[in-house]
């Protein structure tokens, strides 16, 4: 039975709260990159000025549907005072402008919030929305030719950045208001997408690309047949990535340079590999154990002849190759790190002539692969349950009329929405076994398979899906509470535990400036005494501290599968002195199983991961026993004592 966390003394609580409390060592940020103070006039006066749109906000604009196309050049003003985000070597009066042409643009807006012309605007243009992940006002920019008709649906090219350590919000706002960028067709709309300024678009990133084009196409008329993704160098690492995990949102797909995977691109040898779980987390982001999605949409490469980064598409060239398939690489003639003219034309020519045929939807041949059900959709394919997470899983389906064929691997559970099987019913043939469907929803025709490897495949029914087990958007690992809402709870008590108290209190400190200096947004944050059940059901819950001085942690304690008491952390057969360790995990919430808890554990990669795109991902599994031993750096939060996944059933391992 799993011991709920004993009460500590008064005495205990005293003592605790006596105990001096030395600063454990702060930790220098790498992004955005450290820039200016302003002359102290300018800074007093934008400030005031902040804190005056901030008020006629709050006034005049927070139900308005267009508070965020305001809020984005307030945000970008407070955070580059608060961060020092001025670069300008020789003249800083040109930063001070910056500053100035943002404060004009909020308050321009306000004055026009009742007939909003910029939504109408065409050339470049600046537009905000509100992310689900953190209620934060993020950016994107739109370039919108002037002759293009807006009554009509137009196709999207959605380009993504390179690496820009010295554009967060400001800069990048006043340079896609002054620049169109590399590509911009006269017939199409193209979006620059902020992906959270300089985290790789891997994570909140990753999810910030979405929510812009979904804020997009609910303000112009997007035809979603013809929606393009591409980037160079970051951006090209980024669109390998995002259009490996999310294949079907588009018609066509063009990379340039970037990283397609972490150590040969990192050049690490064996003999320096991180351990072995976060190897093992480099499959989340990692384009080659996805790479049999690219195989079902136009996909090409480029890279300059004499770019190092052209390695990124010799690795995607090999993995094509393992498959029988082709790569398009487009080579640019003695170009290193950008693109070569008739290159970047060639692209556009394949590019285009996808958007004329418009996103192959109802392809009867698809050819799925993933490692986790993080990402589990391929146009009518979708992986619902694994064998065991982080193995090769696949599907291949082809579909005739009303029969569908499928061959699996690693898979026990999934859901095939071909539109004719969905229409009239059919057979699904899944490994051999022949499924026979009459009647098949809406949603589609769910199938399981019983018993392990050898089992036989059935319709689904009535109680199978009961309990807790991994499945889409809860399959883990930490850093997954945070790709959607979620609510941080800080606790109104004291551990009795100083090194625990004091080093909770310090990752949590920490975890707010980088959320704020890294992510580009502020932390929706509540005391644990304020929680209500609506958050409950809304939010992922990020619980710091433990079960004396957070009352939620005390609540969900008990129904965890790893023990925490004043004395020890108990995982399975071996204890830790509670002393000396905190408990991070993350776990379907036992108030909200729809929903996550995470237990102290911000984003688990860290500043040095900043150093290179290609390493900003997460770095510990399900959950994690960290000793104090180490005080909390740019690498990790302690020393990790123990740390494992769950398996399928949120249950520890043997």
């Amino acid at each position: 039975m799993l011991r709920p966390f004993a009460l500590a003394s008064t005495i205990s609580l005293l003592l605790a709260s006596s105990l001096p409390a030395e600063d454990l060592p702060p930790i220098a940020r790498r992004i955005p990159a450290a820039g200016k103070e302003l002359p102290l006039p300018d800074r007093q006066r934008l400030r005031g000025g902040v804190g005056e749109l901030k008020k006629l906000v709050e006034l005049h604009a927070a139900k308005s549907p267009y508070v965020a196309d305001i809020l984005v050049f307030v945000k970008a003003l407070d955070f580059a005072l608060r961060f020092n985000e001025f670069y300008d070597e020789k003249d800083i009066t040109k930063d001070v402008a910056k500053a100035d042409w943002a404060m004009n643009q909020a308050k321009e807006r306000l004055e026009q919030l009742t007939t909003h012309p910029w939504t109408t605007q065409k050339g470049l243009v600046i537009r905000g929305y509100t992310s689900a992940i953190d209620g934060s006002a993020q950016p994107y920019g739109l370039a919108i030719p002037e002759k293009l008709d807006l009554t009509k649906p137009a196709p999207l090219y959605v380009w993504l950045h390179g690496r820009q350590e010295k554009e967060p919000d400001l800069q990048f706002m006043y340079t896609r208001a002054k620049n169109p960028g590399e590509v911009h067709p006269d017939d199409t709309i193209v979006l620059h997408a902020f992906g959270r300024q300089c985290i790789g678009f891997k994570g909140p990133g990753e999810i910030d690309v979405l929510e812009a084009i979904a804020h997009a196409q609910s303000q112009y008329k997007i035809d979603p047949e013809r929606i393009v993704l591409m980037g160079f160098s970051m951006g090209g690492g980024g669109s390998k990535q995002i259009g490996a995990h999310y294949t079907d949102r588009f018609c066509a797909i063009h990379t340039g340079a970037g990283y397609s995977e972490t150590a040969k691109f990192c050049r690490l040898k064996p003999e320096n590999y991180p351990p072995a779980y976060e190897q093992t987390l480099w499959n989340v982001n990692d384009v080659p154990p996805y790479v049999r999605n690219l195989f079902n949409i136009p996909f090409s490469c480029y890279s300059g002849e004499k770019d190092g980064q052209i390695q990124a598409a010799q690795v995607l060239e090999e993995s094509f190759k393992e498959h029988g398939k082709t790569l398009i690489h487009i080579i640019g003639k003695d170009t290193a790190h950008s693109y070569h003219p008739d290159s970047l034309k060639e692209a556009l020519v394949l590019v285009k002539d996808a958007v004329v045929k418009g996103r192959p939807k109802d392809q009867p041949t698809l050819s799925f692969q993933t490692r986790t059900l993080q990402y589990n959709k391929l146009f009518w394919l979708e992986a619902l349950g694994l064998d065991e997470h982080w193995k090769d899983t696949r599907i291949d389906a082809e579909a005739k009329g009303r029969s569908v064929e499928l061959k699996t691997v690693n898979l026990n559970r999934l859901r095939v929405t071909w539109p004719a099987l969905v229409k009239s019913g059919g057979t699904v043939t899944v490994d051999g076994t022949v499924v026979k469907l009459t009647k098949v929803p809406a949603t589609g025709a769910e199938l399981v398979k019983d018993g392990g490897a050898d089992g036989k495949w059935r319709a689904a029914k009535a109680g199978d899906d009961e309990g807790l087990r991994k499945r889409p958007g809860q399959q883990g690992p930490i850093d997954d509470c945070f790709n959607s809402a979620f609510l941080v709870v800080e606790p109104t008590g004291t551990s009795p535990n100083a090194k625990f108290d004091r080093w909770s209190k310090a990752e949590a400190a920490h975890f707010h400036e980088r959320w704020s200096s890294a992510i580009r947004g502020d932390l929706r944050r509540k005391k644990d005494t304020e929680v209500t059940d609506d958050d409950i059901k809304k939010y992922n819950l990020l619980l710091w501290g433990d079960a004396v001085s957070n009352k939620l942690v005390a609540k969900v304690l008990p129904t965890l599968p790893i023990a925490w008491d004043a004395k020890a952390i108990t995982v399975g057969k071996q204890t830790f002195d509670a002393g000396e360790h905190a408990l991070a995990l993350i776990y379907p919430n036992p108030l909200n199983a729809a929903k996550y808890v995470v237990l102290n554990s911000a984003l688990t990669w860290r500043e040095n991961s900043d150093r290179n795109n290609s390493q900003q991902n997460p770095k510990l599994p399900d959950w994690a026993v960290i000793s104090f031993e180490i005080a909390p750096n740019q690498d990790v939060p302690g020393k990790i004592t123990a740390t494992d996944f769950f398996d399928e059933r949120w249950k520890l391992k043997p």
